[in-house]
């Protein structure tokens, strides 16, 4: 059967404009499965309880779970790892804090960075740092601390959420302007942390 020759001309241009058309893309529903949300420090600190209400809010409205996972350790470099090795598709999030932020300068091999390789999707909470004591520490304010850490150098400990995490680095600043030695004293997280007080 021979193609009338305007039908032929008709199909070769069709043919030759089709790579000029723009493609059709159809986004894949997103979320279709559940969504993994990592956290660096131990359940019940400030960090947790701020990823479990988001978690809570995306479920709502993802329709999808939303399961935090607690990775602590490492100064939540744990997570931060774990979140950079997983498949770049929007299932695995992390809650950063300020820890992930100064820990290049703390850890010197780590095997990403959290510059590059993390890209943040929302703000979501806004934390303040306070200088809490045990009831049988004698002191009631700060410079008594102060005179009784002088009194008695390296002899008083400096709890943290974690070696480079915001609460060291400021309880470092503190000795430093203080001029005062203390014992610092790293854990997984500020819920283990205030367990003890």
């Amino acid at each position: 059967m021979e193609l009338p020759r305007r039908t032929f001309l008709h199909m070769a241009v069709s043919a030759a404009a089709l790579p000029a058309l723009p493609r059709i893309a159809r986004a894949q529903a997103y979320p279709n499965r559940p969504v993994r949300l990592l956290v660096g420090f131990a359940a019940g600190g400030t960090t947790d309880i701020a990823a479990r209400l988001i978690a809570q809010w995306l479920s709502e409205r993802l329709g999808q779970p939303v399961v935090v996972e607690n990775r602590p350790g490492a100064s939540a470099n744990l997570a931060a790892e774990a979140v950079v090795r997983s498949p770049p598709d929007g299932y695995t999030l992390l809650a950063v804090t300020s820890s992930n932020t100064v820990n290049a300068t703390f850890f010197d091999k780590l095997s990403f960075s959290i510059v590059h390789d993390i890209t943040m999707v929302s703000g979501v909470v806004r934390s303040p740092l306070v200088l809490e004591v045990h009831p049988s520490v004698a002191a009631n304010s700060v410079p008594e601390l102060i005179a009784l850490a002088k009194a008695n150098p390296g002899k008083i400990t400096l709890a943290s959420f974690g070696t480079g995490s915001t609460s060291h680095v400021a309880g470092e600043l503190f000795k430093l302007t203080a001029g005062v030695s203390m014992q610092h004293v790293p854990y997984r997280g500020s819920a283990p942390l205030v367990k003890i007080c």
